[in-house]
């Protein structure tokens, strides 16, 4: 077994401006926001573990599912020497794939990247023992920004596996800004295998960002918490009543944080005092969910062409194969 290799491009203190930065713009705009990424702290991050489980969450088990009957097809489709991952997290359905293309011989190393350097590093371990055969090549980084230091030697075929439905979260501007940095770094013929949920009914869609055990409304308000901890904020999380709704127009779910009361909040770090009216919302989070023509049209417009669809029989999720053009 080759020793793991680890890239680093994110320190604390890049940590540290990003959240002043998107603290400073989010709690000046109106309607007031924050980014999802703030969520996942060690705490918010073992909530959302949780949340993966609950019955209303259909997302992960369903993608799961769809990656377990779909990983042989995709990785005959692919044949990829180099699989990447963006978001890696734990990176345990990604092993649905990693068993998929060792066992057609193709796979040679294995491209992790995350925001978190502690995670990242307990995957890259278990990765590295699990498949001793592979070159494991970590990269701590930013999806948004760091794509361009993905480590290539431009030997092999790449497969860029981009899961979780996370393509949801960023705005239609975002992701294209996204999209069309992948495919600068990609070459012609490599592809990506997005994870995307897909539009449904209402009914389906709004429980599992707002079940009844109420995880999802201690995820939302965790935040908060990171405020206080991080920005020595003070934030009375129970006065923030946690909100999910869908908009029709935009095919995304919004969760929001609502003011039970009026308040004034501090935020001494990075020197602001914030008012809250009675009823406010601050969205935290959207999960855009797409249809298929809506989907392979912006995809097209930046430079891939889709292959392969998998679908659930219900329709609430999907796999997409894309090649770069």
């Amino acid at each position: 077994m080759t020793a793991p290799v680890l890239d680093i491009h994110l320190s604390d203190s890049d940590a540290a401006d990003a959240l002043y930065h998107d603290v400073r713009v989010g709690l000046s705009a109106d309607p007031k926001w924050l980014p999802s990424k703030w969520f996942y702290d060690a705490r918010g991050s073992e909530l959302f573990e949780q949340i993966t489980m609950l019955p209303e969450y259909y997302p992960t088990r369903t993608e799961r599912t769809l990656l377990r009957r779909s990983a042989d097809e995709i990785a005959g489709h692919a044949a990829a020497d180099i699989l990447v991952e963006l978001g890696s997290g734990s990176s345990e359905k990604t092993r649905l794939l990693l068993d998929a293309l060792t066992a057609i011989g193709s796979l040679e190393r294995f491209v992790p990247l995350d925001v978190s350097e502690s995670a990242l590093r307990a995957a890259m371990t278990a990765v590295a023992q699990e498949y001793p055969q592979l070159a494991v090549h970590g990269v701590v980084g930013d999806f948004t920004r760091h794509l361009e230091l993905l480590p290539y030697d431009q030997t092999g075929r790449r497969l860029v596996a981009f899961l979780g439905g996370t393509i949801g979260n960023l705005l239609p501007s975002e992701r294209a800004s996204f999209l069309v940095a992948l495919h600068a770094v990609l070459e012609p013929g490599e592809l990506l295998l997005l994870g995307a949920g897909l539009v449904t009914d209402p009914a389906v869609l709004v429980p599992a960002y707002d079940d009844a055990a109420g995880v999802t409304a201690e995820f939302n308000r965790n935040v908060l918490q990171v405020l206080n901890r991080e920005l020595g904020a003070d934030f009375d999380v129970a006065a923030f009543e946690h909100v999910a709704v869908w908009n029709v127009e935009r095919e995304w779910i919004e969760m929001r944080l609502r003011a039970r009361q009026a308040m004034t909040v501090r935020l001494p770090a990075v020197d602001m005092t914030v008012q809250f009216a009675e009823g406010e919302e601050m969205v935290t989070e959207v999960s855009g969910k797409f249809r298929r023509a809506g989907l392979t049209a912006e995809l097209a417009e930046c430079g891939f062409a889709d292959r392969a669809w998998w679908t659930d029989p219900d329709d609430r999720f999907a796999l997409v194969l894309a090649a770069a053009l």
